[in-house]
């Protein structure tokens, strides 16, 4: 008796899943827009419009006496990019502007590396159990929870002539007047006012860190110098980077703490924030508006330069575990 054995007939493979989005995500991509949506128009609002509407207007200037064909123009005449030209150059205006702007970039450069110095090694410190630790973490925000020119009428006291700052170095040294010592003033304050808020961030960066890698290096020997730069900075490194972005683009825009500790038509300290404001408060609103666009300008590459070149290993890992999980959600919606 002979048996018989019959195969199936072979399956037809599945064709080849396309390439593209699924259904669910473009249902997911439209619910993600549309709950968005107000949102954007917000933005577009409050900043967009007064983006462009400054655009426009730094392409006009105030009327007057016309040199060339001796009328008198009312309201503002419209005369395109020869704003942004004279402030280039300009003479006088150029200089003032490029005075301003190197004092702008000087404020920024020089507060925001005392800044982060000072605060993560206040993070370290409130890291650390001690008693008392809950007092210190809230004295900290002292700082930063006053007002800016609230801070600068303070610290415009302790820099005056008979003031506590000249009593503790036993000189006189005029704070606020031109000089180096304007610029040494204003950063004193920022930094006084504005470290704390990186150390916070920071510290809460560290509450992130698992214990158990510090005690590994512990047990291979590694001392808590070796433990600062192999653990706790790489592992920190997001929300630091974070917390410099907003002061590099927060001290860009300085404008109160300098214009309230030292004054106003001060060389030494003017940003180009107070150059613009100035402009504005005399009726020139065309070259304010250049300033101001010019001042955005500067802004948006300074951020995306060190998004860029700080900021793309986060970008780039973020965007390496999205390859890594799309085929496995793709395969489980297929075995559903």
């Amino acid at each position: 008796m002979t048996t018989t054995i019959t195969t199936p007939p072979p399956t037809a493979e599945a064709p080849p899943r396309q390439p593209g989005r699924s259904k669910a995500e473009r249902e997911t991509g439209r619910l993600a827009a549309l709950l968005l949506s107000p949102t954007f128009i917000v933005l577009a609002l409050v900043v967009m419009y007064p983006l462009l509407a400054a655009v426009w207007q730094s392409l006009f200037t105030a009327g007057g006496l016309d040199p060339e064909t001796g009328f008198v123009s009312e309201g503002d005449v419209f005369v395109g990019l020869e704003n942004y030209i004279d402030i280039f150059t300009g003479g006088p205006i150029a200089a003032q502007f490029w005075n301003a702007f190197w004092n702008t970039t000087f404020f920024t450069v020089v507060s925001v590396a005392i800044e982060v110095v000072i605060g993560v090694a206040m993070a370290l410190v409130m890291h650390h159990a001690f008693r008392g630790r809950g007092l210190v973490r809230a004295s900290i925000l002292v700082p930063w929870a006053i007002p800016t020119a609230v801070a600068a009428l303070l610290w415009r006291w302790i820099f005056q002539a008979d003031g506590i700052a000249n009593a503790i170095l036993n000189r006189q040294i005029l704070w606020t007047t031109e000089g180096f010592q304007a610029k040494m003033a204003v950063i004193i304050a920022d930094t006084w006012k504005t470290a704390p808020f990186i150390g916070l961030l920071v510290l809460a960066g560290l509450q992130l860190i698992p214990k158990d890698m510090y005690e590994a290096a512990r047990v291979d020997g590694a001392s808590a110098v070796r433990q600062f730069w192999a653990i706790t900075l790489p592992l920190v490194r997001p929300v630091l980077l974070v917390a410099v972005l907003f002061r590099i683009l927060d001290v860009l825009r300085m404008f109160d703490l300098p214009f309230v500790l030292i004054g106003q038509g001060k060389d030494s300290v003017e940003t180009v924030s107070m150059l613009a404001y100035d402009e504005a408060s005399n009726l020139r609103y065309g070259p304010a508006a250049a300033y101001a666009t010019l001042l955005f300008i500067y802004v948006a590459l300074v951020a995306y330069a060190f998004v860029r070149l700080l900021g793309a290993d986060l970008l780039g890992e973020v965007q390496e575990q999205r390859k890594i999980n799309k085929p496995k959600r793709r395969r489980k919606e297929a075995a559903a």
